[in-house]
């Protein structure tokens, strides 16, 4: 199989902007069918403009994007879902005064096919239980880390071909995360579902991930394989939280210490 054939979405010299101010500039990046990629980055890096960028929130002033060799650049929303494109949004964002159920149907407003769309439902629960549980409940009403699970699983109702997820611990105890992190992986390994993850918990996306990027002040600095970019001096000290430390005459790192 060709690389081409193996892509399934291509950013190249992307550049979006939040009126005057530059968000990325010359993002060129490329995921392959079914790995899980990752994009690394400080706060205000410009990692969730890359992802509302491709799934047509936010219309790019240069460069172009496409999805399965087709160019989806600031094309609609909702079309973008139609050709297998789902968003997990920062934050959540489920409907708070629709049941969980109900939340989940809104996953499939781009689809027709009723039947399919009710076993999509009942696989998603199956991946996460506790919604089945909660299928009757107003979303508000769930904790943090079950909205997350619900946001997620509203995007598999659309039976997206790739999925976005921007950050996805956010907020949540390492034991949800830890989770959370865990099905994300059964989703790609079982279903087949390529994932594009933005994520501040460096060492968790880099422990899932099968490559990564590295973006500062909306530039990408750095990629490789996950494997090698756990390995960089730059990565370990920045983005893991290890100092490097000399013993001996030789290097080793450790946890640098964090104050809260």
């Amino acid at each position: 199989m060709s690389a081409a054939v193996d892509e399934i979405l291509v950013l190249s010299n992307v550049e979006s902007a939040y009126g005057p101010i530059k968000a990325i500039r010359g993002v060129s990046l490329k995921v392959r069918q079914g790995e899980i990629a990752t994009v690394l980055g400080s706060n205000g890096a410009g990692k969730s403009t890359i992802l509302k960028t491709i799934s047509g929130i936010l219309d790019p002033n240069r460069g172009s994007i496409h999805f399965r060799g087709e160019n989806i650049t600031a094309k609609d929303p909702a079309d973008i879902v139609r050709r297998g494109l789902s968003h997990v949004p920062e934050g959540r964002e489920v409907f708070p005064l629709l049941s969980v159920r109900d939340n989940l149907l809104m996953g499939a407003y781009t689809r027709s096919d009723r039947d399919a769309v009710a076993r999509d439902i009942e696989a998603a629960m199956g991946y996460f239980p506790i919604l089945r549980e909660r299928e009757h409940q107003d979303a508000g009403l769930l904790s943090g880390g079950q909205q997350q699970m619900l946001a997620i699983a509203r995007a598999l109702v659309a039976a997206p071909q790739m999925i976005l997820l921007d950050e996805p611990s956010l907020g949540l105890s390492p034991k949800l995360t830890k989770e959370i992190f865990e099905i994300v992986v059964r989703i790609n390994r079982e279903r087949g579902t390529t994932i594009l993850l933005v994520e501040q918990n460096a060492n968790m996306a880099l422990n899932v991930a099968d490559y990564g990027y590295v973006l500062e002040n909306g530039r990408i600095v750095m990629e490789d394989p996950c494997a090698v970019l756990r390995e960089k001096e730059d990565v370990k000290e920045f983005y893991l939280g290890m100092k490097e430390e000399g013993v001996r005459g030789e290097r080793r790192w450790k946890k640098k210490k964090t104050w809260r």
